[in-house]
């Protein structure tokens, strides 16, 4: 596919600076460019690339000011990195789609699959399972029975969904993500732990996205919630009965102990846990590495630091942090001095 620049400033409401007819039919990282690739940029740390990057067409935010001439084309927008996002789902609707029932897929005769489906070899759909109409579903995925998947849904190989679970609709789940298994539920006795039956489900709305190997579990009753625009990194655990709002966002490796409620657009970074049964406010915004182990304030709050805290505690605990040891070695002499002045004091 190849496209003017032009027809992208069109499709984007933006404005060309320089040759209108320059084509790109590829994309690339302004600081990798090469002809006929389109870049972008939007952070001022790269602004030294667009003067010697070679791609063709650069998209741009309307108020850069240029210190000297550029040999690309450029596009000015109002925000370069939205945009340079609609094209790349634009670029990825243009794909085509995978259609049809592989006739190695194992699909039971009680289940009900809707129009223009595709799904792929070795994929398992169970009993009273309903697919929606144009939802894709990859090699070795495995549907349980009574399982619901909503409209345009896309999921790679190896998603397993158990028995029950709800799928909204447009909601894309990354390789081997797992949803639905049993939650962590297990009542000590004297010679071990009884397992608690985990007779809930999943539920996940619409328009969410939830990354590889990310695990969702099922509820010990009702159920764990995604709402809908929720987006997911890999390898993220979501335990039973959580409740994540709309729109929240969450970096890799996450944890979620069970009955935690995130509220919605929250921001939560890389490695961060959440202890149980504890309340996260919406427009929460939890730095990597964080440990939140009590409800937050309200919304807007930042926290960062394992317990965590707001920035300005972290940092001035850190600061004390690094006067710990002349601390100590002086704190040591008062004792020795103090040792001497009894010392003195009994003689």
């Amino acid at each position: 596919m190849e496209f003017t620049a032009k027809q992208i400033a069109d499709l984007i409401q933006g404005k060309v600076e320089g040759n209108e007819q320059t084509t790109v039919h590829t994309f690339a990282k302004i600081e990798e460019g090469t002809p006929g690739a389109i870049s972008f940029l939007s952070n001022p740390k790269y602004m030294h690339y667009i003067y010697e990057t070679k791609s063709s067409v650069v998209l741009i935010n309307e108020d850069v000011v240029l210190e000297k001439p550029v040999s690309a084309t450029l596009i000015r927008v109002k925000n370069a990195y939205e945009c340079v996002a609609k094209l790349l789902q634009f670029y990825e609707s243009m794909k085509p789609r995978k259609t049809g029932i592989d006739p190695l897929a194992s699909i039971s005769s009680k289940a009900t699959i809707g129009e223009d489906v595709y799904v792929g070899a070795f994929a398992v759909i169970g009993d009273g399972a309903v697919i929606g109409n144009g939802t894709q579903i990859y090699s070795h995925v495995v549907i349980g029975d009574g399982v619901t998947i909503g409209e345009k849904c896309l999921l790679y190989p190896h998603v397993t969904i158990y028995q029950g679970c709800k799928i909204g609709n447009n909601v894309t789940i990354h390789a081997g993500s797992v949803i639905g298994a049993d939650g962590f539920g297990f009542a000590p006795n004297t010679e071990g732990y009884d397992k608690i039956p985990q007779i809930g489900i999943v539920m996940i709305e619409d328009n969410v996205e939830i990354g590889a190997n990310t695990c969702i579990d099922r509820s010990t009753m009702g159920q764990t919630t995604i709402h809908k625009g929720v987006k997911l990194d890999n390898l993220i655990q979501v335990a039973h009965n959580c409740e994540i709002g709309e729109n929240t966002v969450m970096s890799a490796q996450v944890g979620l102990a069970g009955s935690t409620k995130i509220g919605s657009w929250c921001m939560v970074g890389g490695q961060a846990g959440f202890a149980g049964h504890i309340h996260v406010a919406d427009k929460t915004f939890v730095g990597a590495q964080c440990g939140v182990i009590s409800n937050t304030k309200g919304n807007g709050e930042q926290l960062i630091g394992s317990p965590a805290v707001n920035p300005k505690m972290y940092f001035k605990a850190r600061a004390i942090d690094a006067k710990l040891p002349d601390m100590y070695r002086q704190v040591a002499a008062l004792q020795r001095e103090l040792e001497e002045l009894k010392k003195k004091l009994n003689d």
